[in-house]
């Protein structure tokens, strides 16, 4: 792939992006390394395509298979979106020999002394703030739709989901825990793998409504796993959302960590986030790291680019011909720590006409499929999976000698592309050792 052409053609469909040049303005908060790398003074240069294809199929065996919907792009050419057969437990990609098991607990380093690791994305934190390091996490869903950018609070959040939706336009679950942000928005719907996510770190759920089966979910979950925060009856007069005026509706919905927090606690959420889904390590040394690298995840409304920061260990953030992503509450580049690309099968929901005339995406989110991680400026081959509606999901190592293990999250926001198969992404790694840089970006 070169920066800023045009990406290869997949399934008869041109698809476009702009890898605009980004710069290193996001600033993360990194502690020293607990073990030293050494890295080859060259490495290839990897490019993969994830470009395969779905098989279309009846979603039920009693009713006939609906022609495809075609969804625009942003350039206005029509993108088919496949009608498909999602069966629980199915796998996707290669599969892990082994059956992995969780970490239960973040901070695959020992902790410095006086400091406690957040269980959402490991951050250490001094023990004066340990109720943040496991305070309650609140999800949010933010608009991806051109109106709504920039969004506020991305910058601020610990872990950010982006993923399919109707018309082409990806969208956002924001998951906040340790900051707490003045300005979320634009708030919008609910869909149900979205749902299904938040119920793995048992959070506060802030939305607009939603599809059906993510209403049902919702109505049926009553605080098990999830607190439902909707905007239909905490909006409005209740003051814990609001209409701006200077976005039209619908991408004008915002609310404040400090708002729903308050919310989240009277409906009941209460309880800590004493465990974690993930494992964690320090960043590693500037020695350690490579220059250069990229990642590009081109949604049909959305060119989503990172190209790594080698002093920073970051991934700042570009979309599409907005450029450079900025928190519009803080003025931050979005620049995570780790990226994570979960590749899935989706296709229309065609369970009633109705689903079907709204374009209602089917996301196969249980079962394993393939994934990467990045971080480090490294690409790690990884395994995603989710055993069941309730578990967590895991990223365990493909292969090689950790085959099976847990891959660690570097401290530090996590950032999590939720990717159909026929979506090309594309990625490059670093293409040489860096220089010494002493303690800086560690």
């Amino acid at each position: 792939m070169k920066s800023g052409g045009f990406l290869a053609p997949v399934r008869g469909l041109l698809w476009r992006f702009s890898a605009a040049a980004v710069r290193p303005l996001a600033f993360v908060r990194r502690l020293s390394s607990r073990r030293p790398v050494v890295v080859g003074a060259a490495i290839a240069i990897v490019v993969a395509i994830v470009g395969s294809t779905i098989a279309v199929a009846d979603i039920s065996a009693s009713s006939p298979s609906p022609t495809p919907i075609p969804t625009a792009d942003a350039t206005g050419t029509p993108t088919p979106t496949p009608t498909l057969t999602l069966t629980p437990g199915s796998s996707l990609g290669p599969t892990s020999s082994s059956s992995p098991a969780p970490s239960t607990s973040p901070g695959a380093s020992i902790a410095p002394e006086g400091m406690v690791a957040a269980t959402t994305d490991g951050v250490w934190l001094p023990a004066s703030e340990a109720a943040l390091a496991t305070r309650k996490p609140i999800a949010v869903m933010i608009d991806d739709h051109w109106l709504a950018r920039p969004q506020s609070g991305l910058s601020m959040a610990n872990i950010v989901y982006q993923g399919p939706a109707e018309g082409g336009i990806p969208r956002y679950m924001a998951i906040f825990q340790t900051e707490a942000p003045p300005s979320i928005g634009p708030i919008r719907s609910a869909r149900l793998y979205f749902v299904a996510w938040a119920e793995e770190y048992r959070a506060g759920f802030a939305h607009m409504w939603g599809a059906p089966n993510a209403m049902g979910r919702l109505a049926k979950d009553t605080g098990k796993y999830i607190y439902n925060i909707d905007g239909l009856r905490y909006g409005g007069m209740s003051g814990y959302m609001w209409r701006t005026s200077f976005r039209v509706a619908p991408h004008n919905l915002y609310t404040s960590y400090a708002k729903l927090e308050t919310l989240t606690s009277k409906l009941g959420g209460t309880a800590p986030l004493a465990t974690s889904p993930f494992t964690f390590e320090d960043a590693l040394p500037g020695s350690a790291r490579l220059e250069g690298g990229q990642v590009v995840v081109p949604y049909a409304q959305n060119d989503v680019v990172y190209n790594y920061d080698w002093k920073t260990n970051t991934y700042p953030r570009t979309v599409s011909k907005e450029g450079p992503q900025i928190d519009a509450a803080t003025g931050l580049r979005i620049a995570p720590s780790n990226v994570v690309l979960m590749f899935m099968n989706v296709g229309l929901l065609a369970a009633t006409p109705a689903e079907l005339h709204k374009h209602r995406l089917d996301v196969q989110y249980t079962g394993h499929g393939s994934a990467m991680v990045f971080n480090n400026g490294q690409a790690i081959k990884a395994i995603w999976t989710k055993n069941s509606e309730y578990a967590p999901t895991l990223l365990t190592y493909a292969s090689g000698p950790n085959k099976g293990q847990s891959v660690p999250m570097v401290r530090g926001q996590i950032f999590i592309q939720v990717v159909p198969t026929y979506v090309p992404a594309t990625w490059t790694t670093g293409y040489a050792a860096a220089p010494e840089i002493g303690t800086q970006g560690n």
